[in-house]
């Protein structure tokens, strides 16, 4: 059994999907901070089957062990996490604190009851401002990172790196995610962030439905085609299904050092780009203003993700069409 931290979170709702089309069993554990048992329910109604679900904190030794006592835990996939970068950027004892604390509680946890497979939410951040296109998983990280989201994720792989030079009967595998948006085809679940959104995606829906006035674009100069940042959207749904492969990657392999893989389509799109592919999904005008660059920001970044498909045998099956037009079906369902 698979103990998802997390998991009624947005990345981690939809991987509970594909998790079970896999045939695979979990129990979800999550603190319901930036989420809501609405989606363990949604999901529910999805695979149509209950799903185990604790509400509790991963910094709570407490909770956790029994959580391990109760349930048949073989591995980990490990979303929970704070993660918006501006935020961050006013809170960072709060990020650290919950992330790499947080991360450290569960790894001691699992230690304790002989659990050593783990998947590992990482984040493209870990680059910083990449020198070059595309970025590749022997680049380096750690240097440049502007805000304490992505250092902590920084942090959090090199304690994994220790934690195997350490002990290499743990299996780990990192995955660095790109920019997820889109949502699950049912329109049951999606990105749905409390207050005035952090990602694009749900900035631009809230608009398209009238809940927000207009998108503000942050930043108009940078050094790219038209000016705004780009980025490497990649379908949640598709994003959701590599940790499958990376679960079945643990079950099968034997590892001489953390897997470490990209996430993401290969392709950068600008922001304007993706308002207009939205606007064309749509069929909504979504107005806008530039504001400046926000704090943490970089121009530019895509990945290059052939290792991923060369050794979890995963590639990216949806592109912008289907990321905009789930989004705006999900949008339209719960708004």
């Amino acid at each position: 059994m698979i103990l998802i931290t997390g998991g009624a979170g947005y990345i981690g709702s939809h991987t509970l999907i594909e998790l079970n089309e896999a045939g695979f069993d979990f129990i979800v554990l999550d603190n319901i901070s930036n989420s809501s048992e609405k989606a363990i329910r949604k999901v529910e109604k999805i695979i149509n089957k209950k799903i185990p679900f604790v509400k509790g904190d991963i910094r709570d030794k407490k909770i956790l062990r029994k959580v391990f006592r109760d349930f048949n835990i073989d591995s980990v996939i490990h979303f929970a996490a704070l993660k918006a970068v501006g935020e961050s950027v006013e809170k960072p004892l709060e990020y650290y604190e919950n992330n790499v604390c947080g991360t450290i509680s569960l790894l001691e946890v699992m230690k304790e009851f002989n659990v050593k497979k783990f998947v590992f939410s990482s984040s493209a951040t870990v680059y910083g401002e990449p020198e070059k296109m595309p970025v590749t998983e022997d680049m380096q990280t750690g240097v440049g990172i502007i805000n304490p989201y992505g250092r902590s994720k920084y942090m959090i792989e090199e304690i994994l790196k220790d934690l195997f030079i350490s002990d290499n009967s743990w299996k780990i595998v990192i995955l660095r995610y790109f920019n997820p948006v889109g949502a699950h085809e049912s329109g049951m679940i999606g990105e749905d962030p409390e207050g005035i959104p952090n990602n694009l995606m749900p900035f631009i829906s809230q608009v398209a439905v009238g809940k927000l006035p207009k998108l503000r674009i942050f930043g108009g100069d940078y050094p790219t085609k038209d000016g705004t940042g780009v980025r490497d959207y990649i379908h949640v749904v598709d994003l959701a299904n590599a940790h499958v492969k990376a679960i079945e990657y643990l079950n099968k392999n034997e590892l001489t050092e953390p897997l470490i893989v990209n996430l993401g389509t290969g392709q950068g799109y600008s922001v304007l780009k993706m308002v207009k592919d939205f606007e064309e999904a749509s069929g909504v005008k979504i107005p806008y203003e530039i504001v400046e660059r926000r704090p943490g920001d970089i121009a530019e970044i895509y990945a290059n993700p052939d290792r991923a498909k060369e050794l979890l045998g995963w590639v990216t099956k949806r592109g912008i069409k289907e990321m905009c037009e789930s989004t705006w079906n999900y949008i339209n369902k719960n708004s």
